[in-house]
């Protein structure tokens, strides 16, 4: 890790911690511009937005007070990126720059001005936000929605409206209007009817992530000076993983920067829009490159995957888009044999005994740990853990469902939770004997939390000698795993204690609202009893927290932004793609995400007692043109 001065003149300033940039991305570095970069699978969009932060900060462009927000779909996007800029910044360049995800963006803006939104539109203070609102919560809302005034239509009209269309078009598809809507169909009827029972329950508002959205951009444009404040405050704008971006999302962007001096860069991939399904835009950049007048830049460059697979990648962008670039790989093959087949086994039970001994012999091979394995489903995970799970446990490797969930929380999303994080952090210092690289994380760690400057040599003095009270104190009382629910609950809430709650709220502005904070305390505390169980001593049981000697298994949806030396895809079949002739195009950006995941090797895998492969006969013609066998295993 490099940490440049505190001040870099811009004809002097080079990337950091990397060789080079291609060209493509060093000009969007230096651009004075809005500009739609179109980043294809391990191109490193987010070393990009980095080195641009850095850029930036380092050389004045950006300078103090002045902040960089940077804007992600997904949290671990969010705090990937916000981690690689402390990488490579000074500490007084770093702490200015904002990485938020889109939710967690517009849900500040209504914690902190929500009172200000016209009395119609306006939650209670302390509203509730609803995280699994899926479409049978509004199939249900309008099933049992009372009959719209004759005028506007019947209860049939409403009953005629699917869900998907009804959170698209009418809940979220436009902005809100500060009065009373302008009411003319049953769809409107409905949204509003929606709208204001969530919002006045007399038990409290409840709010979905795309309804603070969509308030917030209601906020802005019914209190000015909120948006002018943050156009003052942020001189550039980065919207990562664009492709994903809502109706909602991108209107509330454009609200608040749309011609205003803060410098815009979208950065995205068209080829693995996965979202539509979560309400992403059909095609947002286009409407960006019109209305911001943004130039449009391609990175051409993969930086992750061997040149077999870019080869095979190619042929699957092109089936997504016709004028994407070739790519070029930045990266070596290292593999034997082929780097890609389909295999087809005659039951999943050998399906699942001969991927396990694969693995097995590929970490022996290649000198690999289980993380540099994913096996990857397009759904269903706990059916397909049910039989991979005892073959892969038969050879000592240890499958882990991401997708499973801990109390209210996903594994998945667990792990990269703010707190979650604090919490292993801290446990790492205290429970190990040679701790050294742990004490830096955990000093760093606190003193970023306690606000406490790196010349501030007092505050720092206090800070470790409470830290070797309480690292003292805790290895007395619990010198091995936790067997209990209740003393990992006790572990938790003392471990947050010390932190200080109140900091983890600052640090972390999802926490502030609603019961999140509890939600993912109570799931780290059930999720370290569970590692604990079985574990001989606390090394064991935090690397079990972790899932250091795991191998993952998740669905195609949470394997953005993650890379593995090889994807295993199980179940390349029309049961498990069920739904493919609903949507060619974004189940076939599925296809292609599963693919990309890889560095040197993609095996799918097929077993006929399963489902046939007619339905999907195009994803396979797809890898026949690539060139990719289907070979018979077993």
């Amino acid at each position: 890790m490099t940490l440049v001065s505190r001040r870099v003149q811009p004809d002097q300033w080079k990337p950091i911690d990397v060789d080079a940039l291609e060209l493509n991305a060093l000009d969007v570095v230096h651009s004075t511009d809005n500009r739609c970069v179109i980043a294809g699978p391990g191109s490193g969009k987010t070393e990009l937005l980095a080195q641009r932060a850095s850029y930036l900060l380092q050389c004045g462009i950006a300078p103090p007070p002045k902040r960089i927000l940077a804007i992600s779909y997904k949290r671990d996007a969010a705090s990937n990126l916000a981690a690689r800029v402390k990488s490579r910044c000074h500490p007084d360049h770093a702490y200015r720059f904002d990485s938020l995800t889109f939710d967690a963006f517009a849900k500040s803006l209504i914690d902190r001005f929500g009172q200000a939104l016209p009395e119609r539109w306006r939650p209670c203070p302390d509203y509730k936000v609803v995280v699994d609102a899926y479409d049978r919560t509004f199939d249900e809302f309008l099933r049992f929605l009372s009959p719209p005034p004759k005028a506007i239509g019947s209860r049939a009209d409403v009953m005629a409206i699917h869900s998907k269309d009804f959170q698209r078009r009418w809940l979220f598809g436009t902005p809100l209007p500060e009065g009373a809507p302008t009411i003319t169909s049953p769809g409107e009827w409905a949204a509003d009817q929606f709208w204001q029972s969530w919002l006045h329950d007399p038990g409290g508002s409840s709010l979905t992530f795309p309804m603070l959205s969509r308030l917030a951009g209601l906020l802005i444009s019914s209190n000015p000076m909120v948006g002018h404040a943050l156009q003052l405050t942020y001189s550039h704008l980065f919207m990562d993983e664009f492709q994903d971006t809502t109706q909602s999302q991108y209107d509330l962007a454009k609200a608040i920067f749309l011609g205003s001096d803060t410098v815009v860069t979208a950065v995205g991939d068209n080829k693995q829009q996965i979202m539509r399904w979560a309400l992403a835009m059909d095609d947002p950049f286009t409407p960006f490159e019109t209305e911001f007048k943004a130039k449009r830049t391609p990175l051409l460059n993969n930086y992750r995957s061997s040149p077999d697979l870019v080869a095979i990648q190619d042929v699957l962008a092109k089936a997504l888009d016709a004028k994407s670039s070739t790519p070029v790989s930045k990266t070596k093959g290292t593999v034997s044999g082929d780097s890609c087949a389909v295999w087809d086994f005659s039951t999943p039970a050998v399906e699942a005994d001969r991927l396990a001994e694969f693995v097995g012999k590929q970490m022996a091979e290649h000198k690999l740990t289980p993380r540099d394995f994913c096996i990857l489903i397009r759904q269903k995970a706990g059916d397909y853990m049910k039989v991979l799970e005892p073959a892969f446990a038969k050879k000592k490797l240890p499958l882990r469902n991401e997708v499973e969930q801990v109390g209210e929380v996903t594994m998945q999303e667990l792990l990269v939770e703010d707190l979650s994080e604090f919490l292993i952090v801290l446990l790492r210092l205290f429970t190990t004997v040679r701790a050294g690289r742990h004490w830096t994380a955990c000093l760093d760690m606190m003193c970023t939390l306690n606000g406490l400057a790196l010349d501030d040599d007092a505050g720092r003095a206090k800070l470790v000698k409470r830290l070797n009270a309480f690292e003292a104190d805790f290895r007395k009382t619990y010198p091995v795993p936790v067997t209990s629910q209740a003393d990992a609950k006790k572990i938790v809430q003392s471990l947050i204690a010390f932190i200080g709650r109140a900091n983890i709220l600052a640090a972390s502005p999802a926490y502030r609202q609603g019961d999140w904070f509890d939600k993912v305390s109570d799931a780290a505390a059930l999720h370290l009893e569970a590692s604990s169980s079985s574990a001989a001593n606390w090394t064991e049981a935090l690397d079990e927290y972790e899932g250091v000697h795991t191998v993952p298994l998740m669905t195609i949806h949470k394997s953005k932004g993650l890379e593995y030396h090889t994807v295993i895809f199980v179940g390349l079949d029309d049961q498990a793609w069920w739904s493919f002739a609903n949507d060619k195009i974004e189940a076939t950006a599925g296809f292609f995400v599963a693919f990309t995941r890889a560095k040197q090797r993609v095996l799918f895998s097929y077993c006929a007692q399963r489902g046939d492969r007619s339905k999907i006969a195009v994803l396979y013609q797809l890898l026949s043109k690539a060139g990719v066998k289907t070979i018979k295993v077993a």
